[in-house]
């Protein structure tokens, strides 16, 4: 985090979010654009992970997201035979910074992609930040600030759900080494660990129930996958007024093995697990 964006562009950011009369003020409508500069350059994040390995919003950062929209007019954008009309310009310049973007895959500006990260047909949203050597599969979506580690791969369909409100609010973060198989989802500010596997179709929402079946009793947890978790879907029985049925959760069913390559031990997990991808 820039010490000078925190001292110089975080208070007027704040100033204006609260009155947005204050945009037609040029230093704060340029404070509001120095911002998404910063996001899209990579030199600012929505959250960064700390040293304990916990994550902090910065909450500032999605106000000036939010207000950029507020100055931005819709304008019609032109991509060879492909025709946009949006208030956010397309990210630009990525062969000078070193990200494959696959035709019709789409970056949003003040989204960051770091040098050697890949977009298959895909869409990555604004004030998204996705890591070096991160596979984004055809037809995956990366919302509006979420935070995607390094060397992640986001199976075909992958939909990776946005958060900009409350701006307090946790993003989701997928972090370093994560498998995420076709067609799973991972929403409302929930987070998976680093190396974790999750099967096809897996959906992870703030209130799913992750249930960790390797042991003589069930572990249950909400909106965390841990490190180097296995995980396929599953069902519960749940009582109703009008009878039982089945209700989605999420099953973790074993560990992915910290010794070994990280590519062999993802074919490890899924050949010994039998997780469909």
């Amino acid at each position: 985090m820039s010490n000078t964006a925190e001292t110089e562009l975080r208070p007027l950011i704040e100033q204006a979010f609260e009155d947005r009369s204050k945009l037609a003020e040029g230093k704060y409508k340029s404070a509001v654009e120095q911002t998404l500069e910063l996001l899209d350059k990579g030199k600012l994040r929505v959250a960064t992970r700390g040293d304990d390995g916990e994550w902090t919003v910065h909450a500032w950062t999605k106000q000036a997201i939010l207000l950029y929209f507020g100055i931005r007019e819709m304008e019609r954008v032109e991509v060879g035979a492909y025709e946009y009309y949006d208030k956010i310009p397309l990210k630009k310049h990525l062969d000078e910074q070193g990200v494959r973007v696959v035709p019709p895959g789409t970056v949003r500006y003040g989204a960051h992609m770091e040098p050697g990260s890949i977009l298959m047909p895909g869409y990555v949203n604004i004030g998204a930040y996705v890591g070096a050597g991160t596979m984004v599969d055809t037809w995956a979506t990366v919302g509006s600030c979420a935070q995607i580690g390094k060397g992640v791969h986001l199976s075909g369909g992958v939909g990776i759900g946005g958060v900009l409100e409350p701006p307090g609010a946790k993003p989701v973060i997928i972090e370093d080494g994560a498998f995420l198989g076709s067609r799973s989802i991972v929403v409302e500010g929930s987070r998976v660990g680093e190396e974790a596997v999750l099967g096809a179709n897996v959906v992870i929402t703030s209130s799913t129930k992750i249930i960790d079946v390797t042991g003589s009793e069930p572990v249950e947890m909400k909106g965390y996958v841990p490190p180097r978790s296995v995980v396929i879907p599953g069902t519960r029985t749940k009582k109703f007024p009008a009878g039982e049925y089945q209700i989605p959760v999420a099953l973790i069913i074993g560990q992915r093995k910290a010794s070994t390559d990280k590519k062999v031990t993802l074919n490890d997990a899924l050949r010994d697990f039998g997780v469909s991808v």
